[in-house]
């Protein structure tokens, strides 16, 4: 039986109209505290948090998550630019600030198609680069990057949405896989090992609630087991909305991702509060949808109705990761407060998007407390 911690005692009024309405100051319980016995709660954190442009930001995030991902600095388009040019004073910053507040630090993303220079699929006279180029550049990034933070990195996102989102195919049609083949993933999660051989190494994607498309990651990852690579768990992205996936496909995609043997994880969590003219759960960031004034609705604030649809969304999503605590072992949400997230640009730049636990004025929505509740119940005798 798990002692209560002190800080979930105090969730039992922590939907009280004076702390529903106050800063996130040392009176409001951390998440981290909350929920220690049962998974790591983390966030993805800008450059500009260690950089110390805005203190209240770092301090936010040092108290509140157990878990740090570096938002964008460790994707190839950062660290290395150009070839043989690698960068890595934004990622050794927010490094050493998870280091430094005891949170466990993610590396994301290795191989992607996205947000990868075009030099890296490139040959000469204008064609694609061959199959030993592209998997002598994939060598040194990898060698380069995980190399760097051997030891100081808890695990790496080593392949990014690389499962296809429809049609025939299992695997998407990127360059990754039209020069490499379909062994490019396998050889990914290789080279990472060699890289940092303590390092826990996963596979991350968006929409795997969906059945279709979890039947395909399911397949392969089975068959990168079967094959010996060395895979340790899976990370399901979590881009929701207030409705979808209905909690039993959430469920049902941790059930069937820890049946394999693997750890799982939510990697990027938040919950989409605008209506959308796309397809709910394609996370696709090359998509785009033209802006209109019915598509940002909330630009003067969220209505205490959304408030509370939101808030009931977290704690029915909370219930279903505390009864997989036994194989969950990370809930990162998808920046720090909402003005940090990349909703308000994707996938229509400019809107005002409200879907994380803290407002912009760093300010615990009601959607927080319902969280530490969950917790809270969850560690009750």
């Amino acid at each position: 039986m798990r002692t209560l911690p002190l800080v979930a005692l105090a969730a039992v009024s922590l939907l009280s109209p004076r702390l529903a309405s106050a800063p996130a100051e040392m009176e409001t319980p951390a998440l981290r505290e909350v929920f220690a016995r049962d998974f790591l709660v983390g966030a993805a954190v800008p450059a500009a948090v260690p950089a110390g442009r805005d203190p209240r930001v770092a301090a936010l995030v040092a108290r509140q998550f157990s878990a740090l991902t570096p938002e964008n600095e460790l994707k190839w388009d950062h660290v290395q630019p150009r070839p043989g040019e690698f960068d890595f004073r934004a990622a050794d910053a927010l490094v050493a600030f998870g280091e430094k507040h005891g949170m466990a630090v993610i590396g994301h993303t290795l191989v992607w198609h996205s947000q990868t220079p075009a030099w890296v699929f490139a040959g000469a006279d204008g064609k694609p680069a061959s199959a030993e180029e592209l998997r002598g550049r994939m060598r040194a990034h990898i060698d380069a990057v995980a190399g760097r933070y051997r030891g100081r990195i808890l695990g790496w996102d080593v392949v990014n949405e690389a499962v296809a989102d429809g049609g025939p195919d299992e695997l998407r049609d990127s360059p990754w896989r039209r020069i490499l083949g379909d062994d490019f993933i396998e050889l990914a999660f290789r080279l990472a090992r060699e890289a940092d051989p303590k390092a826990e190494l996963y596979y991350n994607d968006y929409n795997l609630e969906q059945p279709a498309k979890r039947k395909r990651a399911l397949a392969l990852l089975r068959r990168l087991k079967e094959r010996g690579a060395p895979i340790d768990g899976v990370g399901l992205q979590g881009h929701y909305n207030l409705k979808w996936p209905p909690a039993a496909e959430v469920d049902a995609t941790i059930r069937e991702f820890s049946a394999l043997g693997l750890k799982v994880m939510i990697t990027e969590l938040d919950v989409d509060v605008l209506p959308s003219r796309g397809p709910a759960g394609v996370a696709d960031v090359a998509r785009r949808e033209s802006g209109a004034p019915e598509l940002d609705p909330y630009r003067e604030g969220l209505p205490d109705e959304v408030q509370q649809r939101l808030a009931a969304r977290y704690a029915e999503l909370f219930g279903v990761f505390l009864r997989h605590r036994e194989s969950l072992g990370r809930v990162t949400f998808w920046g720090p407060h909402d003005g940090a997230s990349w909703l308000n640009q994707w996938p229509v730049p400019g809107r005002r998007n409200h879907p994380l636990l803290f407002d912009r004025d760093l300010n615990p929505k009601p959607a927080f407390h319902a969280v530490v509740a969950a917790g809270a119940k969850a560690a009750a005798p």
